[in-house]
């Protein structure tokens, strides 16, 4: 070892401070691509709709004249949940989601001077797209959208261009025991079979239907069910989920129809579902194939909200399917 004189020192400097300094590039160079550059996400708009006299909240993104998505959310959620897909779709198509009336950001008028039914969404869903003139549209039904969106799909069956159906039943076979209580109430409208199913917008069922059946519990944010929850303790809303609850069996007698609407006009389908749910069990996805022979199934190791536990998988399904079924 021997040490280095003041100049050795100065010199060295002198070239490490060469070596790291950037030269402005030559008068007309031309600058050299950047390997990391990044594609904006799509923007999302957060608009509202007068649709016949209600006012109904919706996310829209993508281009105004490409393929039309259409995003329908199931309980106790909103268009909140597609708040990740929508982005992911929206840089070729153009995305709708959503919120029927008591759920999200529409309006929620008392139970007692709005009939909160199934017939009542379809319709308002309908008139939305009107008014958006969104004449032709690929849907994705999840939970309360699969009887919202194959109530639409009756009204204009040419309408549907291709479907996603994501733990959304269409089949008695797929309402098991976690339906029994409610079943009761179909059954038996009495205050005591309704104050029965009252559990079902509590805290504790709210975060379970987001935690239960799922392969990594790690991966769902917390803020979805106080999200939710905060919406359904809003005063007045236990009224409206119950008398959606009861409503819900006005649903069981069309499932032949929506079956026949299969059946009959046999729309591109992707069935992506979560094969650990309680409430949809994949018992009410493989019937799906009796009458869409040709439909694609994945049936994957999560639960019901299954975007939220493996978006990763589910996402690119959903595009390159849609890549492929919409011209």
């Amino acid at each position: 070892m021997y040490a280095l004189s003041p100049r050795q020192i100065a010199l060295g400097s002198i070239l490490a401070l060469a070596a790291s300094t950037v030269l402005p590039a030559p008068l007309g160079a031309q600058p050299v691509p950047c390997e990391c550059a990044r594609t904006a996400a799509p923007v999302v708009h957060y608009r509202t709709a007068d649709v016949d006299g209600v006012s109904i909240f919706y996310r829209e993104a993508g281009p105004k004249d490409a393929p039309v998505v259409l995003l329908l959310h199931g309980f106790p959620t909103s268009s909140h949940m597609f708040r990740n897909l929508i982005p992911a779709l929206a840089d070729r198509y153009r995305v709708i989601a959503p919120d029927y009336p008591g759920f999200g950001q529409s309006a929620a008028p008392d139970h007692k001077a709005f009939g909160y039914t199934f017939a009542r969404y379809a319709d308002l869903m309908d008139g939305l797209l009107g008014r958006l003139g969104a004449d032709r549209y690929a849907m994705y039904a999840f939970d309360y959208g699969a009887p919202v969106g194959y109530r639409l799909a009756l009204k204009h069956p040419e309408r549907v261009s291709a479907l996603v159906v994501q733990n959304g039943n269409a089949y008695e076979e797929g309402l098991g025991a976690f339906w029994d209580p409610i079943k009761a109430y179909w059954a038996e409208d009495t205050p005591a079979r309704r104050a029965a199913i009252g559990f079902l917008v509590s805290p504790e069922v709210t975060k379970f239907q987001y935690t239960d059946g799922m392969s990594d519990v790690s991966r769902i944010s917390p803020d979805n069910w106080v999200h939710d929850q905060a919406l359904l303790d809003r005063p007045g809303n236990k009224d409206i989920q119950l008398d959606l609850f009861k409503d819900y069996g006005t649903n069981v007698p069309l499932y032949p129809k929506f079956q026949a609407f299969f059946r009959e006009w046999k729309p591109p389908t992707l069935i992506v579902w979560g094969k650990n749910d309680k409430i949809f069990p994949a018992e009410g996805a493989r019937p799906y194939l009796r009458d869409l022979p040709d439909a694609e199934m994945h049936l994957i190791d999560t639960g019901h909200f299954a975007l939220e536990d493996r978006g990763d998988v589910i996402v690119p399904l959903i595009g390159e399917f849609l890549d492929r079924k919409l011209k």
